[in-house]
């Protein structure tokens, strides 16, 4: 694994926790931060080690409250603008299940990063919010879409148009976490929840989450489900073995071996 400047990884195990790494402005993702963790999440992709990745922020007040983009060009091209997109896509096309632990505040895009990981713990002083029409900004994508899969249209437009604080018993109860668990507890209970999800089968689990995020990514979903989980299983068929051996052999295929 490479080394990287905005965020810590670590393993433990079948465990693999990326941490937010810039406590003293809020965990706040900067387009290095974007890049690094895209980039880290393409390095897991690629290895067998891990069964599942929590994503959390350092310290114990923040787990992520937004993005900056300081220092980025004052173009309109991609150079000028924010890499969440890039961040929140490398999370859902990954393969092994994601686990927010929201260690703090999560808001902005903060928010709307721990909702596209694929489950949620807070600790019960976690604060969930979204402030974008207060600061001058959306997020018409994830921030809207996601939300609403999540808390309903009514409480996803309430979350938009009002901006209210939701405690973390609260956004338990509206649907946008999984688990509330007491301050102290959450590393331990982070870890507990990992574990149990890294003892279930890892293709099982990649093609559901394949599964959920057909819904949503179109022509690129349904091809990841085809391209990473059905044709990897088709490969190792008979069917797969005669077609190929016949293709190879320039003879017509022999039909009883389809379907075995």
């Amino acid at each position: 694994m490479q080394q990287f400047e905005e965020i810590i990884y670590s393993e433990d195990g079948p465990i693999a926790t990326i941490t937010l790494n810039r406590p003293h402005d809020g965990n706040m993702f900067t387009a290095k931060m974007c890049h690094e963790i895209r980039d880290c999440i393409n390095e897991i992709r690629r290895e067998t080690r891990t069964r599942v990745v929590v994503l959390t922020g350092a310290g114990d007040k923040f787990f992520c409250t937004g993005g900056r983009k300081d220092g980025m060009e004052e173009t309109l091209l991609y150079a000028g603008v924010l890499p969440t997109l890039e961040m929140y896509e490398s999370i859902d096309k990954l393969q092994k299940p994601v686990i927010a632990s929201v260690n703090g505040f999560a808001v902005g895009g903060g928010n709307v990063l721990q909702m596209v990981c694929d489950v949620t713990i807070a600790k019960e002083s976690a604060v969930f919010r979204q402030v974008g029409p207060m600061v001058g900004s959306f997020d018409a994508g994830y921030g809207t879409w996601y939300l609403e899969d999540l808390v309903g249209k009514k409480r996803a437009k309430e979350m938009w148009y009002s901006n209210p604080k939701l405690s973390a018993k609260e956004a338990k109860e509206w649907g946008l976490v999984n688990r509330v668990v007491p301050d102290e507890q959450l590393a331990v209970e982070t870890k507990k929840f990992a574990l149990e999800i890294a003892d279930r089968g890892a293709f099982a689990l990649a093609s559901i989450k394949g599964a959920f995020n057909a819904r949503h990514g179109g022509v690129s979903g349904l091809s990841r489900m085809a391209h990473d989980l059905l044709l990897r299983g088709y490969l190792d068929t008979k069917e797969h073995d005669e077609m190929a051996a016949a293709f190879a052999e320039r003879r017509s295929p022999d039909a009883s071996k389809f379907g075995q």
